[in-house]
């Protein structure tokens, strides 16, 4: 069977890039924290299914929650990088975004006590005409990115992306890249990788996904926020449509959990990068990727 990838983008509700025109990030310190009892509870699920997770963690809460850190990594599951303040690539020069991931991968590596090899984007906002910010982890010592959506969508996406993994050749050398996961329709190629994709959309729409990788033979990548398994967090003022988004399906999430973990396998993305780093040069994908429009 293949082993799929389970991520976990770590985050607290109040920081997710719809509420930031209503959560100045000074304000953050000042509101309840809930993603340690959040990501316990994510935590025992994998235990119930022995399965292990790529943790995507924002270096905020690290610095606030190292001893939640430490849990994860002691369960066996990878840390990765979020960013340190869920800052859209969009939004930051590239030195800002050097500084960023530069100060989360230290932090990570310091509290988890083992190497810092991922990065998922905020919003997986490494979009078309940002492909420096590829240029900038390679040379900051990642070794994958899980940011590149081959989707077209407002707010984020790179359609025409491979939705496989592959090899990534940029000026500063070779990345491995991670795409989240999509559905194959019709012709056109759907978000289906899962946040509120999974929570708002019939479970079909991921389980279907993921059949599709398992027969072109690759792993396809899910990912959840803590904050979705949470129907009791603060709701905070949006417009309707956003908070219907944002706050729709949070019930069914858990129950929908269970069933994914007990219908596949899961594994860390750590494992695959791995076994495609092992591999015959010859053998990878490797596609170049340039600053040129789709």
């Amino acid at each position: 069977m293949i082993a799929h990838h389970f991520t976990i983008d770590v985050e607290e509700y109040f920081q997710v890039a719809v509420f930031e025109s209503r959560v100045a990030r000074s304000d953050w310190k000042r509101l309840e924290s809930r993603v340690a009892a959040q990501v316990t509870q994510l935590l025992d699920l994998l235990a119930r299914f022995n399965a292990h997770a790529t943790f995507f963690v924002l270096g905020w809460v690290a610095k606030r929650q190292a001893a939640l850190v430490r849990t994860i990594a002691r369960a066996g599951h990878e840390i990765a990088s979020h960013s340190w303040d869920h800052a859209r690539v969009t939004t930051q020069t590239p030195l800002a975004f050097r500084e960023s991931i530069r100060r989360t991968k230290d932090v990570l590596e310091g509290i988890a006590g083992e190497p810092v090899l991922g990065f998922r984007a905020p919003n997986f906002s490494i979009v078309r005409g940002t492909e420096w910010a590829l240029d900038v982890l390679i040379e900051e010592g990642y070794r994958y990115d899980s940011s590149l959506f081959p989707i077209r969508r407002p707010g984020y996406g790179y359609s025409g992306a491979s939705p496989d993994p592959h090899w990534l050749e940029r000026p500063a050398g070779a990345l491995l890249e991670i795409p989240p996961a999509t559905l194959r329709w019709c012709g056109l190629r759907l978000p289906a990788a899962g946040g509120a994709y999974f929570r708002l959309l019939p479970y079909s729409v991921v389980q279907t996904a993921l059949r599709q990788c398992e027969r072109r033979g690759v792993a396809g990548t899910f990912y959840i926020h803590p904050w979705e398994v949470d129907p009791g967090q603060p709701r905070l003022d949006n417009s309707l449509l956003i908070r219907a988004r944002h706050y729709g399906g949070l019930r069914r999430t858990l129950p929908r959990l269970d069933r994914l973990l007990a219908e596949f396998r899961f594994r860390p993305i750590r494992e695959t990068v791995a076994a495609m780093s092992n591999a015959h040069t010859g053998d990878a994908e490797r596609i170049a990727v340039s600053e040129s429009p789709a």
